[in-house]
Parts: structure tokens; sequence; C-alpha cells
């Protein structure tokens, strides 16, 4: 479902996944509607071909795809957009969004009630604008039943690529994403962004004198009475303020920190599972595995089986990029 103002990569990056699964055997039939049924002209200024109408469609629709804008309250306030939305939804098995789509899937009531991503920057505007969505703010994507909605941009790439998964198995989902030359796949409840790149209280501040000492060695005891005493304050109000400043607990930043280094060393080094919960602080390979089914649901060998599959991709040769990983 195409309008104007959409992101384009909203529109490409799906559109992208899904017609290159046609090359390993996929039979996906793709139609670009719009609300008129003319071309629209994208945030970019590039100018997208449609195939006419949601009512020039075949009956039978599978899987509904909505892009966003940035400006999302022009699109929800086009109420033709909305309601065809609506109309598609009801006989389409699989709803999904891209981005700032997700505001018109809520507008148009398909998300009351459910779980809901889009870009990390509009999940508050979509909590306040929609208090029946429950917004998760940090993944890739989340699925709620039949309605899959994905964070911003290239997020709408991964939602795309699990979809050929859920239709076609993991080989071919992985055969388009080294065509592609992207991840395969990063999964889901992966954060949007880093830990260490997100807004952090300014400098000097108690919260961010901790949260320096946790990034700079995740595997120390970092406990609340032991960030606690570190800081001056009790730990009843170091939990305030880190509350506070960041929305999370000591404990969940502490998690956060220690999570996205063994991820990093699960795409980079070849060290055991039990050696990378020891490197980042988790310490047990068990405790390892319960915060990456929590956070991911995915154990930390098939996340890193996923990560090895495009480091051979981008380090061998043309004859080994078909291999399967080890």
């Amino acid at each position: 479902m195409a309008f104007d103002g959409v992101q384009l990569l909203d529109v490409s990056g799906p559109a992208e996944v899904l017609t290159t699964a046609n090359s390993y055997g996929a039979r996906y039939d793709l139609h670009v509607v719009s609300p008129t049924g003319r071309d629209v002209r994208t945030s970019s200024g590039v100018r997208v071909g449609v195939d006419g109408t949601p009512a020039e469609l075949p009956r039978r629709v599978d899987t509904l795809v909505v892009p966003g804008r940035r400006d999302w309250r022009r699109a929800v306030a086009d109420t033709d957009l909305v309601h065809l939305t609506a109309a598609l939804a009801a006989r389409t098995p699989r709803v999904t969004s891209v981005c700032a789509g997700a505001f018109v899937l809520a507008e148009a009531g398909l998300l009351d009630g459910r779980r809901a991503a889009t870009h990390w920057e509009l999940a508050r505007e979509l909590a306040a604008a929609y208090p029946r969505v429950r917004v998760a703010a940090d993944p890739l994507f989340v699925r709620d039943g039949p309605v899959v909605t994905s964070a911003g941009v290239t997020a709408g790439i991964d939602l795309a690529l699990a979809l050929v998964e859920d239709d076609h198995g993991p080989h071919l989902a992985r055969d388009v994403a080294r065509q592609l030359v992207v991840f395969m796949a990063r999964p889901g409840g992966q954060s949007q962004f880093s830990k260490r790149l997100a807004p952090e209280p300014s400098e000097g501040t108690v919260v961010r004198r901790i949260m320096d000492t946790v990034t700079a060695d995740p595997t120390d005891d970092h406990s609340l009475d032991s960030l606690a005493r570190q800081s001056g304050v009790s730990a009843r109000h170091l939990g305030r303020l880190f509350r506070a400043e960041t929305g999370m607990t000591p404990g969940q930043y502490v998690e956060a920190v220690r999570l996205e280094a063994a991820r990093a060393l699960l795409e980079a080094a070849p060290d055991t599972v039990e050696e990378v919960a020891r490197r980042s602080g988790f310490g047990s390979s068990e405790s390892l595995r319960r915060v990456f089914q929590q956070h991911l649901g995915v154990a930390p060998t098939a996340y890193r089986a996923r990560f090895r599959t495009t480091a051979a991709c981008t380090a061998s040769g043309p004859e080994e990029r078909g291999a399967e990983p080890a």
C-alpha cells in the first residue's frame, strides 16, 4: 500500500526481498497499490509506479504491507488510506507495517490490544496517540497474532526476510539475504540501536558515571548494592535516579550492556558459549541462554549461526559464498 510522502525504502526494501526470493523458488506475486490508483511521490522525491487501486487486486491477498511516512499525522488524516487499509486487512491473513506504517494500522483499529513496534523515535508518539496499543520501543519487529510491525526503514528488510523464512524456510531466506548482502537475519527482538549509543544523561551526573562504569567492564560486580556504594547514594535512590533518567532500572541496564557484549563476541569470536558468558559478565552459559531467549527469542548458538552466514559471505571468495555455515 503506497501513498504520497511514503518513505522509499519502506516500499522498496520489502519488495526487493520478496522478488529476490522468486529467484530461489518462491512465487510471490507483488502488487503495489495506492488509494487513488495513481503513482506516488515518496519522501525522497522519487516517484513510484503503482498497479492500480486495492479494488483491482485479486480477491485472494496473502500479505498486506503498509509502509510509513515520517509525518504520520498526514498519513492517518487520509481517510481513504485508512479505510482501504482496514478493508484489505479484513480479507488478508497476514498484515504487516514498516516504520510509521504502524500509525496507519493503529488508526484503522488493527493494533488495538496488540504489541507493536515502530521507529524508536516515534514509539512514545504511537503510545500517546493510541493508548490501546502496547508499544514495544526497542525491537526490530514484533509479531502479535497475524500482525507483524517493524521498526524504521531497514528493519523492513528484516521483517520481509522473516516472512520469507515463515513461508519457505531458513535456507531460501538465507539465499535471499546473501544475494542482498544483509544479515540473515537479525532476530525480531534485537535492539534497534546500541545501548552505548542510546541517549544518555549529561556528563558528571551519578547515573552517567554508573553507566560509564558498567560499559567499561561488563564483567565486574555490578549488583545494585555495589553500584550504590560506588555512586555514594543509597540503592533505593540510585534506582529512582536511573528510572527517571533512563526509563530502566540499574539491573536492566547492566543486563542490556552484557547482552550487547555477548552478541558482539558471538558475531566475531570463535569462543564457546560458556566462554562468551564469562567474558560478557553473565557468568554461566545457562544465564546467557535465558537472557537471549527472553530478549531475542533465540539461543546463543542460533544467533551466532545467523551472523556466521554473513561473515562467511564477506570473508570468502565467490566460490565459497554459497556454502552453509558449520
